[in-house]
């Protein structure tokens, strides 16, 4: 994910300073090569030893030192930044930013990098709200510095309010979208994910091995491109994604009022939800009791939500999922033309690395105009750029 991107994180003196060595494990765990600068007050709450570890890499803690023999600090870290990271971003750092000040390691390398910056402010919610503090942020803002929002919460000093650092997943996630072309800016994706469960009475239901992780990967992924996420999940373990839209469903008919109503203003619906093909006929109110060696249920078929999204007049940019076990182009290309989709990605779920519940995957894309796509085996987050990538440059230029 940041894959060859190299971070400047800028620690300051708080007590949320023992967070941004969570934010640090996250970034290098996501790829990146990241360079620490910890202030003067910074190193009263942490030692530079424990970033120094997880990063690999020395900490830089004054403005006169050189890196290797002839490299300049700050220059050096400036000229190299992808993006540069300032958690917890103090009051103090904000204004002198704000006001041009440049007078230790951290300040200089700022004003001298031309990459993005990211702020993530944490302080009493007296000095957040300060008025002075908020005509630095907003001027910080006009120049083109991202902040990501502290949140409220009961604070180190006995406070409830604003002020709290956001959370470490939080903020890495406004990095990741601060280093990701935003080709989908503007755009409303809707993505249908997960299971869904028809029961039979209030102990037992009827679903399926969805993961819905396909899903949450493009949910995810058009996040990180621009795009306003609408998320109509089924049950699942995974946590929502960062910034999307969540709207929890149960069963086939809930998914198909969720869907429905979000559509109208959608760029694109992209369903990779495994939605239950029939559901009993009855629902019993109290537990069904064992009763002999059999037992048979009437099923009765549940109305086909992305047949329903290709029949209308004015729709969206349509992809469907094809999750199958034999003859998998055949099937699609029956299913992309009945269901008169745009696109759709066929995938062989009886395969152990590219069935349900793992994190890769392999696929097939099949278009409406005629052609494929076959992708190779790949993480599901690879895939869901992959299928973004296509959606992307079929959508109609504003």
């Amino acid at each position: 994910m940041l894959k060859n991107k190299t971070i400047i994180l800028g620690v300051c003196g708080g007590i949320a300073a023992y967070k941004a060595v969570e934010l640090l494990r996250l970034l290098t765990r996501g790829g990146a090569d990241v360079h620490v600068i910890m202030t003067r007050s910074a190193q009263e709450f942490i030692a530079p030893l424990t970033f120094q570890a997880l990063s690999n890499h020395p900490v830089h803690t004054e403005l006169f030192n050189l890196i290797g023999e002839d490299e300049i600090g700050h220059i050096s870290l400036a000229d190299r930044a992808d993006l540069f990271l300032i958690v917890p971003a103090t009051g103090n750092i904000i204004g002198k930013i704000a006001g041009g000040i440049a007078d230790d390691m951290l300040t200089t390398t700022v004003m001298a990098t031309t990459a993005p910056v990211l702020f993530a402010p944490a302080m009493n919610v007296n000095m957040y709200r300060n008025h002075l503090y908020q005509e630095n942020e907003e001027k910080l803002r006009r120049h083109g510095y991202h902040f990501v929002a502290p949140v409220s919460g009961r604070l180190a000093c006995g406070w409830e309010g604003e002020g709290k650092l956001a959370a470490p997943e939080a903020i890495f996630e406004a990095a990741v979208v601060a280093l990701t072309p935003q080709d989908l800016a503007g755009r409303v994706i809707l993505v249908t994910a997960g299971p869904t469960r028809e029961e039979l009475d209030p102990v037992r239901y009827i679903s399926n091995h969805s993961s819905g992780k396909m899903g949450y990967a493009l949910a995810r992924a058009a996040r990180h491109r621009g795009a306003r996420v609408i998320l109509v999940s089924g049950p699942t373990a995974l946590p929502y994604p960062e910034g999307v839209e969540a709207v929890p469903v149960v069963s086939a008919t809930d998914m198909l009022d969720a869907v429905m109503l979000h559509v109208d203003g959608c760029d694109a619906v992209i369903k990779a939800a495994a939605v239950a093909d029939y559901r009993p006929e009855m629902r019993n109110g109290t537990k069904i009791k064992k009763q002999g060696d059999t037992i048979s249920l009437e099923l009765v078929k549940n109305p086909d939500i992305l047949a329903l999204l290709g029949s209308r007049e004015r729709r969206p940019f349509l992809a469907g999922f094809a999750a199958e076990t034999d003859n998998v182009g055949g099937n699609a290309e029956k299913k992309l033309t009945a269901k008169n989709l745009d696109m759709i990605i066929a995938n062989d779920v009886s395969q152990e690395d590219a069935g349900f519940n793992v994190d890769t995957n392999r696929a097939l894309l099949l278009f409406k105009e005629g052609g494929s796509h076959e992708c190779e085996l790949m993480t599901k987050d690879q895939l869901a750029n992959v299928i973004l990538d296509v959606i992307s440059a079929r959508l109609p230029t504003r």
